[in-house]
């Protein structure tokens, strides 16, 4: 199953699995491929619908390759799933933009039966692959500014990009969040939705937006927003970064942050409101590290705060990320330094900034250029 936010990649990620197995030999009718938001899908409402398209489509001879785009939008949709899946002469690839997919009764019935992939936007590196001859420094603002999304960096003009995330915020917000779950109040949606993009790398929580809406006129109540912040994750528009006690090896309920999908989205909404650069940084670093390791929270240890634990199989890499340490008699370097210190592991530990210096070692702590480390070779 791949998942992951409207126009990521993952329709285009199936062409091309698809055409690879017609280049092996695998015969044209035994690829059978079902977009749900397209002419051919969109009557397909229920399950007993969805499995009947196939059945009619199934070969008798040799494996048959079922695709299916956006699942959600079916109903019941697992039982379909499973229904093919038992199948001996069946290999089943789904798409979806919920993160909620492999919840629930599709993960009991496949349980142990399934790989998951979650896509993201385009990195940084994938982005300047798709700007060649251009160096990082020229790139990395037109990275914040112009969209990660894949289909944006091909769009020439600012009006033509804003046109296009337009509708994919809109797709996103009416038919993912608004429509698959029945939320009434879309202007209350996105009042929140400025308030994550305008508290980006802040710590935040359903309190702290339902007082501040409230203060502004727009009366709400907790459980409200948590019913919306859910939803907005659910969609992919936003990740939580919950924290992690180091010393206390648990997880905190209280003091996550919320990241963007895609920092254009940011723009898109909020305008020309200005960002303080080190949180678009710790953004990009973010959502850098989920496709790196998959698992990323904000650490605590004692009163101090590390940026970024990263935990591979239980195995935690430190990240602390600033725009610049230069300066201030090196008083800002001791200070992200600091939390690092209090690391007694002896786990890797990174400091990551945009300061063109080379690879420097304080006691065991690498720090790196930032875009250069960005460039870097994904943690296997």
């Amino acid at each position: 199953m791949l998942t992951g936010i409207r126009r990521c990649g993952k329709s285009t990620l199936l062409s091309m699995f698809r055409k690879e197995l017609r280049q092996s030999g695998v015969p044209e009718e035994n690829i059978i491929s079902l977009n749900l938001e397209g002419i051919e899908g969109i009557d397909i409402t229920e399950s007993r619908q969805l499995l009947q398209y196939f059945v009619e489509r199934l070969q008798p001879h040799g494996m048959n390759y079922i695709f299916i785009d956006e699942v959600q939008q079916v109903e019941h949709f697992e039982k379909a799933v499973d229904a093919l899946y038992v199948q001996e002469n069946c290999d089943v690839y789904v798409t979806g933009s919920n993160s909620q997919l492999l919840s629930g009764e599709l993960a009991t019935l496949l349980s142990g039966r399934y790989v998951e992939i979650r896509m993201h936007p385009l990195s940084f590196s994938e982005f300047v692959s798709a700007h060649p001859g251009t160096n990082l420094e020229r790139l990395y603002p037109q990275y914040l500014t112009v969209s990660s999304f894949p289909y944006a960096s091909t769009l020439r003009s600012v009006k033509d990009v804003r046109q296009y995330l337009s509708g994919i915020y809109d797709t996103v917000i009416l038919k993912d969040i608004v429509g698959r779950r029945k939320l009434v109040n879309q202007a209350l949606l996105k009042k929140i939705t400025r308030f994550l993009f305008d508290n980006i790398g802040n710590p935040c929580s359903a309190k702290k937006i339902a007082d501040t809406l409230t203060s502004m006129g727009s009366k709400t109540t907790i459980p409200t927003v948590e019913n919306y912040l859910g939803a907005l994750q659910d969609a992919f528009l936003f990740y939580r970064a919950d924290r992690y006690d180091l010393k206390g090896k648990e997880y905190l309920k209280t003091g996550g942050k919320y990241y963007a999908v895609d920092l254009g989205l940011r723009q898109m909404v909020l305008g020309s409101k200005p960002m303080d650069a080190g949180h678009m940084l710790e953004n990009v670093i973010y959502l850098e590290l989920l496709r790196r390791y998959g698992e990323v929270y904000v650490g605590k240890i004692g009163t101090a705060e590390i940026d970024f634990v990263a935990m591979r199989n239980g195995e935690p890499n430190y990240y602390q990320v600033a725009y610049t340490v230069i300066g201030d008699d090196d008083r800002t370097l001791r200070r992200e330094l600091s939390p690092l210190q209090a690391v007694k592991d002896y786990y890797p530990r990174y400091l990551l900034t945009m300061d063109l210096v080379p690879h420097a070692s304080h006691e065991g702590i690498q720090q790196e250029y930032v875009l250069d480390w960005l460039m870097g070779a994904q943690v296997q």
